[in-house]
């Protein structure tokens, strides 16, 4: 056995040497000499020097091993953050993987089931909301160690057993346990779980997203910290109390009230505080925060001024503002339910107490004086409201109570100054009792009581303490700390006892240092705090008596192990706790033992005027006597005051119930050093803690058994190489054992459980070396097999290489001989075709000649026939143009002289027939027809005069009216510009709140859009004027020159004429009156107004006649064309006018010419000889609301087929916006006949039916019904605004239509409120759209991003990828990026094909890119075994498939939300050996911040081939962490998935004109006829 250990000490072998000034120093082996029974081993020690260990083998088995030194474990695992997996489990590779983590910047290690805390002394971005969010649902060791680990692993164990858990915060002061339990209590009340059902999940909670329970027990911390902590020499916020939070929880799972319990708050601090420390800080922020009015009436000043404040000498912290610490303790005062007038009742309580330690106590002869004009003494009781002769007399009295007689004593001025603290401290301690009861009471009332199902208890007590001079306090806190081992320790063994029986194998007891008797020592029947309370019920007793009566009692075997007499010393003794002996100086102790004020005080204070103080007395006393009582041994004795001992015995044995009924999880704060020095570690210091918080003894009670645990598949994946690969196989526990029995012969060292290998201390050390001599055997003979394979292929080479050579020199001499046999062969066939060439070339040039001469002979001859014929032809040519010429000029010498003849007897016979139309001329049947055309002029004269009168007389109607207006306009102006300045004299008063002048700014904003409006109506009403003013001169003129031309023509005819032209006249005079008085036989319409842009009705009710049989129409088939385009009345002319184009018909049209207008009973305008049809069945069709909205909202809406996207043959713009522009048609329509409260039914219950729709659709099912509502909402959106701008021009929608009247104001209403209203849906379809999107592209995000491997030659596995593949198979991630980019391309393809604007689209992406970029950076900074090169290479390849994605698809913008999680992958791909690498890094990453660079690296998963990352790297990288910068964050914001950021509306789209494109399988009858209507 003795000779395997030595085996494992080979040369180079690192192992630890004792140390004085570091605790433990580094070495190696550098020689072994074992002969015989004799042992040397001479080692190298860091700082080069040599030291030998001699020993025996047989030594060596005796003591088993104890005489070698602890071996050192690989660099690798010396960061390990679990101490538990190391392969050497000793006290020095503890130390220094806690100082190796703590110098790295990672302050928490797991050990075991403990985690160990170190301060760091700074602020560490490790606390923030995301890494909350990180923890959650995250099973304890997936992510680094961290507090929150350990309150997640007990929130999971809650809910997973139904049971209560407690969480243990233990250390000494200055180690962080307040803050530390204040993390825990932040987690519980942060965290989001995501495995709780939505409908479950908080319902009330605030803006911070906590519920009101849950900040209420948040403010609980600053509220215990104000009145239980204070400043001392060890910490700036040190506890100076127990206390155990009860986090209470529903059935969901839900806070629902909480509940503290405190234990042994230090009361002596109140009235002395040694140097440089302070009293509890609220006293400090009363004094630097109260108002100057509140420090009037308490009669407060500075900090100095009072003696229970300034006897440290340093009043102030570095850093903290006690006036800002003030404002948050009242505020958290409010949050749990204490009024503002009870808050400054508290504070009055502690004023009177700094005023009570300025009494002035005196002495003469022995005996105390306060003088009787002592202002503190008068302030005092004038703030605790009793008599103040009375308190005066009794801190200077003492009164002794026998059986016959009361005898009044004077008190020396010592004890005077006693009675005054332990008032005091009487009045302190019930205050921060009834603090405490109050905080329960609020949190946890009967309603919560009843509703409790589990609670997790933080316990946050005071670690082991032992200073210079320990007093009562010091031994209570440690007799605490020794209850809480003695837990611990048991705890721990079960667990170990536990795991020993599930997994069936063979166990013998463990040894373990029980502190039982050390606990018995303190709480005994006749044990120190029993013989305490005894000795303080005697009247004569003092310390020194209890301390002989100690001396007597415990002077035994027994009890000389734990308790000792000090030699020179009569008032001390000492005791062995489980971590330090402690020597306890007794003096005092019967003092704070027995804590007791005068009964004359407690009466004179029961007694007191003052009400809140008489509260807090009487509760305080209800608090303290339960626990009193319940220590209660024999009912015989007389009732006594409870002594401190027994009241925190009682609470402490009521504690270790509570703990012991709960499942307990621990955290150890660890102090680093003395000095409070950010990142500075003192090993020494460290080493005494670990001690004496219990995790070396867990160490050694784990090293006594089998401290190693690896499952099966761990093991086999580690291990598999020590055995041939004919023994793997799926039978992991099978080959487990082969490698077992093939390893290790000793069977001791190791035993197979159900689930796992438990291997004794040193085993795995001794497996690894194994399997690094198995891989250099394997590298070894990789090398000899690749060697040889070189060689041979260097060889086979060289052979191919000489063969190709000789080849080729063949090959050329071939070519050569090739060459000159072809040379020669050419000569021969060059000489043949050359001769050959000659003897042609001189038979072609013969034969050219010959030919030549035959041309030339041919055309000699041919030109002398050409010449003979063309003389012939130009002879007979000459002869026929002169016969022609002398044909022609006979001809029209002929002609000429027949059309002579022909034009003189016409002449003769047109003067014959002048000669008698003359005669006919001159008779009188001539001048009568004239005279008929002239009477017709003048007829149509009078006419158009009577006419021009008429409408005079209309325009001068309207010019009264029109002033009439200008006059109401003016002082509707004169009106708003009063209102105005009262307005502005208004807002100069300065009593207004924010929200009422926010009011009258509207209203004054709406005002002057009035005036303005006003103002514009009245230059429109004097243009308007200027018009009608020149239209009537012009008529004027008209008619002037119509009477002139009747008075010419009057006097252009004879007597007669004239008479029968009057007769005439008179005749169609008559009968043009009996026409008039026809017409005039309907009552003409009222007078109409222009108001507000638009034509209103002055009257409507006169227009409201009996409907008149329709005429038939005016255009029917039966009449002939002649008469359609002929008008035949005046009203014909007015309506033909009415009708061309560019005119819009107005009511003023018909009223200038007096015509009637007549309304139906169902409110339409009829125009006599006007057909209205389809005007008609428009109104008939909006008048049935219920089928409108049927066909709308289930089969326009709800029923709808949307489209599907495509990008190769898009569909167009109608196909796809058409239920927003027939809605918008429909709206347009009821506008335009006055259906203006109809309209806004229809528009809401549009808006409700889109926006419910759009929400019942869920994951991929909501991209496309997303996009869609949202292109459509956008186009009604760009509908209301454009109804807006017409608005605001003055457009009336219902100008060209007789539909029901409306009000202008309620238009401007509607309009208004159906802009915003879109606006609105259009947003919450976005954010709603974008929430579903996000919430399944958060799903894909880490598969797909971080854990799929799309690059094939650097697919990695976090174990070891080729046993893994053999013994259980591939395993994929459950997305990969071909899912996550099919994603992208359906949003993208859904919005493109729905015409969602550019802008939206682009902000869809980018929050997209976001989420990934984020979500996978996050992710990646937290999981250590992804932090791997190869990792980072598949990481990169999916980040560069976005990248050209987002090209691919013009966004390449959207690569930059990416930037993080590139620069992440680069750094883990770079080197990082030297300083050198880490500058290159930061230049390389500067994206990243120093934080989340030292994380990184930190994390980064060395493989075997890899050299781990030197210790000098990372704490260099450390360094460059800069403590307090808030620019230094370490997760990037996470993107919430609930909320998508604001959202841009978009520009709105330019109106398309009315369309009624409806599918055709929608069946919409009222809808399409509307439109068809309507278009």
């Amino acid at each position: 056995m003795t000779s395997h250990s030595l085996d494992v000490y080979g040369k180079g072998t690192a192992v630890w040497l004792q140390d004085d000034k570091t605790g433990w120093i580094s070495a190696q082996l550098v020689s072994k000499d074992v002969s015989g029974d004799n042992v040397k081993l001479t080692f190298l020690t860091d700082d080069g020097k040599d030291l030998v260990i001699e020993t025996t083998l047989t030594k060596l088995s005796k003591t088993n091993n104890a005489e070698l030194p602890p071996l050192r474990n690989p660099p690798m695992l010396e960061s390990a953050d679990d101490l538990t997996s190391l392969s050497y489990l000793n006290e020095p590779a503890v130390l220094h993987t806690i100082r190796t983590r703590y110098l790295q910047r990672n302050i928490y290690t797991y050990s075991g089931i403990v985690l160990i805390a170190t301060n760091p002394f700074q602020n560490v971005a490790l606390y923030t909301q995301d890494i909350i969010q990180a923890y959650s649902g995250k099973r304890r060791g997936e992510l680094e160690p961290h507090v929150f680990a350990i309150a997640e692993d007990a929130y999971r164990a809650m809910l997973r057993e139904k049971g209560n858990q407690t969480i243990v915060v233990s250390g000494e002061s200055g180690a962080g346990k307040t803050a530390s339990a204040k993390f825990v209590m932040r987690y519980f009340a942060s965290v989001d779980d995501k495995e709780k059902p939505q409908d479950v999940k908080k319902s009330n909670a605030t803006a911070s997203g906590m519920s009101e329970v849950e900040e209420q027990i948040m403010a609980t911390n600053p509220i215990m910290e104000s009145f239980g902590n204070a400043k001392t020499t060890r910490n700036d916020n040190s506890s100076r109390f127990g206390k155990y939070l009860e986090i209470q929880f529903d059935k969901n799972h839900n806070i629902i009230g909480a509940k503290i319990r405190t234990y042994l708050l230090e009361r002596s601090r109140l009235v002395y505080q040694p140097e440089t420390e302070r009293n509890y800080h609220i006293f400090y922020q009363l004094c630097s925060g109260a108002p100057p009015s509140e420090k009037k009436n308490l009669d407060l000043g500075d900090y100095s001024q009072f003696h229970y404040l300034n006897q440290g000498g340093s009043g102030t912290i570095l850093g903290v503002d006690d006036t800002a610490e003030f404002e948050t303790t009242q505020k958290a005062l409010s949050t749990i339910g204490i009024t503002i007038q009870t808050q400054w009742q508290i504070f009055k309580l502690c004023a009177a107490l700094l005023h009570i330690g300025n009494i002035d106590i005196t002495e003469s002869r022995n005996t105390a004086i306060v003088s009787e004009t002592d202002q503190a003494l008068i302030t005092a009781t004038k703030l605790l409201g009793i008599k103040t002769e009375d308190f005066r007399k009794w801190l200077v009295k003492k009164q002794i109570v026998t059986r016959s007689e009361k005898i009044v004593k004077d008190l020396s001025a010592q004890q005077a100054t006693v009675v005054r603290d332990s008032v005091a401290k009487y009045i302190y301690a019930n205050l921060f009792d009834w603090l405490v009861n109050i905080i329960n009471e609020s949190l946890s009332n009967e309603e919560v009581t009843k509703n409790i199902s589990n609670f997790i208890g933080v316990l946050d007590i005071y670690g082991f303490e032992h200073f210079k001079k320990n007093s009562f306090e010091q031994f209570c806190i440690n007799y605490a700390n020794e209850k809480l081992q003695q837990q611990f320790n048991q705890h721990v063994f079960k667990l170990e006892q536990e795991e020993y029986v599930r997994e069936k194998i063979n166990w013998t007891f463990i040894e373990f240092s029980d502190n039982q008797p050390c606990i018995d020592l303190i709480e005994g029947k006749i044990g120190i705090l029993s013989l305490l309370d005894e000795e303080s019920r005697l009247p004569a007793g003092t310390d020194n008596s209890w301390c002989n009566k100690l001396y007597q009692h415990f002077d035994n075997p027994t009890c000389k192990k734990y308790f000792q007499k000090p030699r020179f010393s009569s008032l001390s003794f000492t005791i062995s706790h489980y971590a330090h002996d402690v020597i306890y100086e007794a003096e005092n102790f019967l003092e704070k033992n027995r804590d007791t004020v005068p009964d004359e005080h407690l009466t004179l204070l029961k007694n007191t005027d003052f009400e809140f103080l008489e509260d807090v007395l009487t509760k305080g006393s209800a608090i303290t006597s339960p626990a009193a009582k319940s220590d209660a041994k024999r009912s015989s004795v007389i009732a006594k005051k409870p002594t401190l001992g027994s009241i925190f015995k009682a609470s402490l044995i009521s504690l270790m119930e509570t703990i012991n009924s709960t499942n307990v999880y621990y955290i150890r704060c660890i102090k680093p050093n003395e000095a409070k020095m950010a990142w500075k570690f003192e090993p020494p210091m460290v080493l005494s803690q670990l001690r004496a918080c219990g995790v070396l003894e867990t160490i050694r009670i784990s090293c006594a058994g089998y401290p190693s645990r690896w499952t099966f598949d761990e093991f086999v994946q580690r291990y598999y190489m020590l055995v041939r690969s004919k023994h793997w196989g799926p039978d992991t526990k099978k080959l487990c054992s082969v490698i077992l029995d093939d390893s290790i012969k000793d069977p001791d060292k190791y035993q197979v459980g159900m689930t796992k290998i438990f291997f004794r201390a040193g085993m795995l050390a001794y497996l690894e070396r194994l399997r690094l001599d198995r891989l250099n055997e394997c590298v070894t003979l990789m090398q000899k097999n690749m060697l040889r394979h070189m060689h041979k292929k260097r060889y086979q080479a060289l052979k191919s290489s000489t063969i190709k050579i000789q080849a080729l020199y063949r090959r050329r001499v071939a070519m050569s001989e090739l060459k000159r046999l072809r040379e020669e062969k050419a000569a021969i066939t060059i000489q043949k075709n050359w001769r050959r060439y000659i003897q042609r070339k001189r038979y072609l040039r013969a034969k050219k000649a010959i030919h030549k001469l035959q041309i030339a002979v041919r055309g000699v001859i041919t030109r002398q026939k050409f010449e003979d014929l063309r003389r012939n032809a130009a002879s007979t040519r000459i002869q026929s143009v002169y016969r022609g010429w002398v044909a022609r000029r006979d001809y029209k010498m002929t002609l000429k002289r027949i059309i002579y003849i022909q034009s003189c007897l016409r002449r003769r016979l047109a003067r014959a027939e002048l000669k008698m139309m003359k005669i006919e001329a001159r008779s009188a049947s001539h001048y009568k027809e004239v005279s008929y055309k002239l009477e017709n002029k003048v007829i149509e004269l009078t006419q158009n005069l009577e006419q021009k009168s008429q409408e005079n007389k209309t325009l001068e109607a309207r010019t009264t009216a029109l002033e009439g207006q200008i006059k109401s306009w003016i002082e509707r102006y004169e009106k708003l510009e009063a209102d105005a300045n009262n307005f502005k004299n208004s807002t100069k008063q300065s009593t207004i709140g924010i929200d009422e002048f926010k009011t009258l700014q509207n209203e004054k904003e709406t005002l002057e859009s009035r005036y303005r409006t006003s103002l514009e109506n009245i230059k429109k009403q004097d243009t308007e004027i200027q018009r009608l003013t020149s239209e009537i001169s012009k008529k004027d003129d008209e008619v002037a020159r119509l009477r002139a031309t009747t008075a010419k023509y009057k006097g252009a005819e004879d007597p007669a004429t004239v008479l029968a032209l009057k007769q005439e006249i008179s005749t169609l005079r008559e009968q043009l009156s009996k026409v008039k008085s026809g017409v005039r036989g309907t009552s003409p319409p009222p007078p109409h107004r222009q108001e507000n842009g638009f034509l209103t009705a002055a009257g409507s009710s006169s227009l409201k006649l009996p409907s008149q049989s329709r005429r038939p129409r005016r255009h029917s088939s039966a009449e002939p064309n002649e008469a359609r385009r002929k008008p035949k009345t005046s009203v014909d002319l007015v309506m033909a006018e009415a009708k061309k184009p560019g005119l819009r018909p107005v009511t003023v049209s018909y009223t200038q010419m007096n015509v009637p207008k007549i309304r139906s009973p169902s409110g339409r305008i009829h125009l006599p000889g006007v057909e209205d049809e389809p005007e008609e069945e428009i109104m008939k069709l909006l008048e049935d609301e219920e089928t409108l909205d049927e066909e709308i909202i289930n089969g326009l809406i709800k029923s709808l087929k949307i489209p599907l996207p495509s990008l190769q043959n898009p569909p167009s713009q109608k196909e796809i916006l058409f239920p927003a522009r027939l809605i918008s048609l429909l709206a347009k329509q009821m506008w335009k006949f006055g259906f203006i409260k109809e309209s806004e039914r229809l528009f809401a219950n549009v808006m409700k039916t889109i926006q419910e729709h759009v929400m019942d659709f869920e994951g991929d099912e909501a991209i496309l019904p997303g996009a869609y509502w949202l292109s459509n909402v956008h186009e009604l959106l760009s509908f209301a605004n454009a109804a807006e701008r017409d608005m605001l021009r003055g457009i009336n929608p219902a100008a060209e239509s007789g539909g029901k009247p409306f009000e202008w104001h309620d238009y401007e209403r509607l309009v208004s409120i159906v802009k915003h209203d879109l606006e609105s849906l259009e947003y919450n379809i976005y954010h709603t759209w974008m929430k579903e999107l996000k919430k399944r592209l958060f799903k894909m995000v880490i598969p797909a991003v971080i854990e799929s491997q799309s690059l094939p030659g650097f697919i990695t596995n976090e174990t070891n990828r080729f046993i893994t593949k053999f013994i259980t198979g591939p395993t994929t991630p459950a997305f990969s990026m071909d899912d996550l980019l099919n994603f992208l391309n359906k949003v993208w393809k859904a919005m493109k094909s729905y015409y969602v604007e550019m802008s939206v689209i682009q902000q869809v992406v980018t929050e997209l890119l976001k989420l990934i970029g984020v979500t996978s950076f996050n992710d990646l900074l937290m999981r250590r075994n992804f932090c791997s090169w190869k990792r980072a290479m598949q990481i990169q390849y999916n980040i560069t498939r976005i990248e050209e994605w987002c090209k691919s698809h013009e966004m390449p913008e959207g690569t930059l939300q990416l930037e993080h999680l590139m620069q992440a992958t680069k750094l883990l791909q770079l080197k990082k050996a030297t300083l050198g690498d880490i500058e290159i890094i930061y230049d390389v990453c500067w994206m990243l911040t120093p934080t989340q660079i030292q994380k990184l690296i930190s994390h980064y998963f060395v493989a075997d081939y890899e050299n781990p990352i030197s210790p000098e790297i990372l704490k260099a990288v450390a360094n460059r962490v800069v403590a307090n910068d808030k620019t230094d964050i370490l997760m990037l914001d996470a993107t919430p998935l609930e909320d998508s950021g604001p959202f841009e509306v978009p520009s709105p789209r330019e109106v398309t004109p009315p369309d009624n494109y409806l599918p055709a399988w929608l069946n919409l009858p009222h809808v399409k006829r509307l439109g068809t209507l309507a278009t």
